[in-house]
This record gives C-alpha cells, structure tokens and sequence, in this order.
C-alpha cells in the first residue's frame, strides 16, 4: 500500500526551494529542475505542483505579497500613530538588515519576468496598488489638510524610494547599505513629520 502524501508539507518544501532558487541564482537559474535539486525531490514532483516556470514564479510572488502584508500588518498594527505607522511600514518595506535582502532579490526576478509577461504583470501591478494604498491611507492620515494630488505625489515618491533602494540594494549592497537607505528614507519622510494636533 503505497504512503499517503502530506501534500501541505510537499508545497511547502516546494515553496521553499523556488524561493531559494530564485534568489541565490536569480530568474535565469529558476527551472523546475533547479527547484527539483533544491528540494531533494524529481522533478515529476515539481511539475506535479507547479507545471511550468510561470506557475513557479506566480508563487513565488504570491508568497512574498503574502510576507510584506504580514509584517506591514504588524508594523502598523504596533504604532502608535499614523506617521509611526507609516515609518514602520516604509522601513520594514526597504531592504534594511532584517533578513529581507532575499526577498529584493526575489521581487527582482519577479519584476524582469513580468516585463514580458501579461499575466506576471498583472500580478505585480496588483501588489504593487495594494502598497500604494495602503501609503496613501497612511500619508492622508498624517496630513488629512493635504489635496489629493498632494497625497498622491507624496505616496508615489514614498513608494518608489524604497522600491528603488531594493532594487539597488539587491544588485550592490556595498552602495546602498542599511545606514543608506535609513538615511534616504528619514529625509524622504521630514516633510510629513508627525500629524498636527
């Protein structure tokens, strides 16, 4: 009788391969025989859950939509008010030295792929509106007196900053180190400065 398959387990080592995969070799390196040879397994397997590179990639981007809305949940949900909560959400968002550096390079890969892929595409523009709403919450909460096109610029700015340092920061750490984009993000944010009583 053959062993019944602990399919959550399985897709979870799949997961965790594909991410592996993808940000030590980057989106030239993922293939489903790479993540085969990162997970200890066939590639049957690998195809058995994600039949094709798109499908590998559609998850990896899945996950990490997943992980930066939890730790923006808990960033905002632990400040006090809503310039904190928009210091915490921004600074957990850049590749600061909280073990983040692999998911730049992840969004990295995610990103090149998309550019020639409409479904990848979507995918990103998705996440990437979900962000920006949530900056722009946090931006009209600090300064509520603002105009909408005030708001808007202002959380535009916000959120291609720490996109930018990401990307920068996954392809030359040595230039953009944590004291950097700490730096480049406390600048970016002095002109909202806590909200008016």
């Amino acid at each position: 009788m053959p062993k019944p398959r602990d399919v959550r387990a399985q897709r979870e080592l799949l997961s965790n391969a594909t991410w592996q995969v993808l940000a030590d070799d980057g989106l030239p390196g993922l293939t489903l025989r790479a993540v085969a040879v990162r997970a200890g397994c066939t590639t049957g397997l690998v195809m058995h859950a994600f039949p094709t590179k798109k499908a590998l990639l559609l998850h990896a981007r899945e996950l990490l939509y997943r992980r930066t809305a939890a730790r923006a949940d808990a960033a905002e949900a632990a400040s006090r008010s809503a310039f904190d909560a928009l210091t915490a959400v921004l600074g957990q968002a850049v590749d600061l030295p909280h073990g983040h550096h692999e998911e730049s390079r992840v969004w990295v890969g995610f990103l090149a792929a998309a550019l020639a892929d409409d479904d990848l595409a979507e995918r990103h523009r998705a996440a990437n509106r979900s962000f920006l709403t949530r900056i722009l919450r946090l931006v009209a909460a600090c300064r509520p007196e603002w105009a909408d096109e005030r708001l808007e610029l202002t959380t535009k700015s916000l959120v291609a900053l720490v996109e930018g340092l990401n990307v920068l920061a996954a392809a030359d750490p040595a230039s953009y180190p944590a004291r950097v984009q700490q730096d480049a993000l406390a600048q970016a944010l002095t002109e909202l400065g806590p909200a008016p009583a």
